[in-house]
């Protein structure tokens, strides 16, 4: 595979038992790019550690005055120069090439489980730790698989070295042959320390990325409650456990080198010391002692490797770790379909709750708890969070649908959509039927005043369409992000659309125009929203109320305020005691008309008789306006105009003092008092 090739068609299935079978899996998937690497790295390495036999055989030469034999160790080491040239050119560029397909293998193994997963993924696992795997965790993985072949490559090289240096010279090949093995284990006792310290050190940079991508997403809500500096001051201790962490791992790692330069160090101490002896005793020459010292020195190079392979593994397993965690990770429902690829189309039916959605109408779902409807509405389009009985659309159970057919035939949009970074007419650009055009998805959503600010903040977008969305949305108001996620999922015109609490963050104006652009566009499709707003309810074709898990109740919007008491504790907010003064009320009304005639006859007198003193207190000015007594309805029709202007008169000079006390209406004060004398008067009445 090279880097042009990328992506993977299949990317495969992953050993994802533990964080070392993964590092194994994913080396054992790329034994082209290891072989290729491993080659070019023993050309770069066996050139590098031939040089101090061109140099031995040079200085030789020279002692007994050879020209043909410099000659010859001339072209040795131009060739030599070339080889290492060459394999350092190849090795770096093959290395390369494993760490990037490694990481790009990583990425795709979980992005498709984040697809495969769906919601699910985020209720298992952290968002920040899922953004802290697919980054940071991928390149280290990504190093140990390149790090991996360059290893091997040295340590082969240096088994050749010592083999060619005691056949060269076996006094002191015996010394390199049983010091650099030493050389090699000298820093085994101080792995296992240095990676658990590394592990340390990776858990709290992986908490602090899952704290920092937390904190950012919320960002505007804890602006909102003042919770922002919390969230700040948490992030900084995070931090300073990341820093302390990484400064007690990094003085093990110096120890390391430090053994890894000092060890090397005493072994040339003691090849030159023997060297120097065994040549003052005349038992090999100069050139031999300098080919024996070139080499020790020279052997340095790959040596570095082997604390390079510790450092790479130490840092990768918690890595691979973690990503394995997120690749085991399973559906509650994990199916591959028994049944054909077929979108069906029907009745909606959760048998766990006894939820009914008819085919071709809207239904509204209303639930107390949040929580619950979030659950339910995941579950309805085959993302339950635990085992149960699967939802049947047209009588079909989605679990025995294929993953693709279950996902085309309903969508689920949740109460928190997220906007990718792109253009508009990226974002919009989603697998659809084509029945709905993007103008009228956007015109039902309400997506006017959207387009016109991404138009505005978007410098040389002629086309609002072309305008450029930031991360998430962020520059959008809450009720524009929610609009345009609802215009995306209209365009996609599925089978079944379940929204979760689609308009919780607009204004109620706008909501109704939703309302009304929603159930035009989806008229014929079967349309469920959760949500507990009165202007959604009152356009719904049918409205289901969800309690403790079950529906309770089916209705209409009004038919269910009338007769639904829980209901309307969701719908109107109602507290307690309002409830209870609704209840009496209705208790009052129900026993006065269970009261018999002869009774009512009797109250009616009794009134009667107890409102006789009353209409005498409120004058004869009263029977005018009860138009209740035909006797005194007689003068009152008899008033002549001109008496009818003096009263009129008269009224008039009442009313000016009255109009005086209270001003221009703007004296609250008086008006509420005469408010309250004209309500005892009509409650004495």
């Amino acid at each position: 595979m090279q880097i042009q090739d990328l992506p993977y068609p299949d990317p495969g299935v992953p050993d994802a038992r533990s964080g070392p079978r993964f590092l194994w899996w994913l080396g054992r998937n790329q034994l082209g790019g290891q072989f290729r690497s491993l080659a070019w790295g023993l050309l770069h390495f066996v050139s590098v550690s031939a040089l101090p036999f061109c140099v031995g055989f040079a200085v030789q030469a020279v002692v007994d005055r050879s020209g043909n034999r410099l000659a010859l160790t001339g072209g040795l080491l131009l060739l030599c120069g070339a080889g290492i040239a060459v394999g350092d050119t190849f090795l770096h560029r093959a290395a390369v090439t494993n760490w990037i397909t490694a990481a790009a293998r990583v990425q795709q193994l979980l992005a498709r489980q984040a697809a495969h997963l769906g919601s699910a993924l985020t209720r298992r696992v952290a968002a920040g730790e899922v953004v802290a795997v697919s980054t940071g965790d991928v390149e280290k993985i990504g190093w140990f698989v390149e790090a991996l072949s360059r290893f091997l490559a040295a340590a082969l090289t240096i088994v050749i070295a010592c083999v060619a240096l005691y056949l060269y010279e076996p006094a002191l090949g015996v010394i390199i042959a049983v010091g650099v093995p030493v050389l090699a284990v000298s820093v085994l006792p101080l792995l296992p320390r240095a990676t658990r310290r590394a592990d340390v050190q990776r858990e709290k940079a992986g908490r602090a990325t899952e704290l920092a991508s937390d904190t950012v997403a919320g960002l505007r809500v804890l602006r909102g409650i003042g919770g922002e500096e919390l969230f700040l001051d948490r992030y900084r201790r995070a931090s300073q456990e990341v820093r302390h962490a990484a400064v007690r791992s990094a003085r093990m790692w110096a120890v390391i080198s430090a053994i890894q330069v000092l060890m090397p160090g005493l072994l040339l101490i003691a090849v030159v010391w023997y060297g120097v002896h065994l040549a003052r005793q005349g038992r090999i020459t100069v050139g031999e002692l300098v080919t024996v010292y070139s080499a020790v020195m020279i052997m340095s190079y790959p040596l570095r490797h082997f604390e390079e392979i510790a450092m790479a593994y130490s840092f990768s397993r918690p890595s691979a770790r973690r990503a394995a965690r997120v690749l085991s990770l399973e559906r509650v429902t994990d199916t591959v379909g028994t049944r054909a690829a077929e979108v069906p189309g029907g009745d909606l039916f959760d048998p766990d709750t006894g939820l009914l959605a008819p085919s071709g109408l809207l239904t509204a779902v209303v639930c107390g708890d949040p929580d619950a409807a979030g659950r339910l509405a995941e579950r309805l389009g085959g993302h339950p969070a635990e085992a149960g009985t699967s939802v049947l659309l047209d009588g079909v159970p989605l679990d025995e649908l294929p993953l693709d057919s279950a996902r085309t035939a309903v969508l689920v949009q949740d109460k928190d959509p997220v906007l990718l970074s792109g253009s508009l007419r990226e974002l919009l650009d989603v697998p659809a039927s084509g029945a709905v055009g993007a103008e009228e998805a956007l015109a039902a959503a309400q997506c006017g005043d959207v387009l016109v600010a991404l138009a505005q903040g978007s410098v040389g977008a002629e086309d609002p369409m072309d305008a450029r969305i930031t991360e998430r949305g962020r520059s959008l108001s809450g009720g524009q992000r929610q609009r345009l996620a609802l215009a995306r999922s209209l365009i996609t015109d599925p089978e079944v659309l379940v929204l979760d609490e689609p308009t919780s963050a607009v204004d109620s104006h706008t909501e109704a125009r939703i309302a009304d652009g929603v159930r035009e566009l989806r008229t014929g499709r079967t349309t469920v929203v959760f949500t507990s707003s009165p202007l959604l309810l009152d356009h719904a074709d049918r409205v289901v109320l969800v309690h403790e898990g079950k529906a309770v109740a089916v209705g209409t919007h009004r038919e269910l305020l009338r007769g639904e008491r829980r209901y309307r504790v969701v719908v109107t907010r109602e507290t307690e005691e309002e409830m209870v003064s609704r209840d009496a009320l209705d208790a009052d009304d129900s026993a006065s008309r269970d009261v018999p005639d002869s009774e009512q006859g009797s109250l009616r007198g009794e009134l009667d008789h107890d409102e006789a003193p009353l209409r005498g207190v409120l004058g004869d000015g009263n029977a005018p306006l009860r138009g209740a007594s035909e006797d005194g309805e007689a003068p009152r029709r008899g008033v002549s105009d001109n008496d009818e202007a003096s009263l009129r008169g008269a009224s008039d000079s009442r009313e000016a003092p009255r109009r005086g006390a209270l001003g221009d209406g703007n004296d609250l004060d008086d008006e509420a008092a005469l408010r309250s004398a004209l309500e005892e008067i009509e409650e004495s009445a």
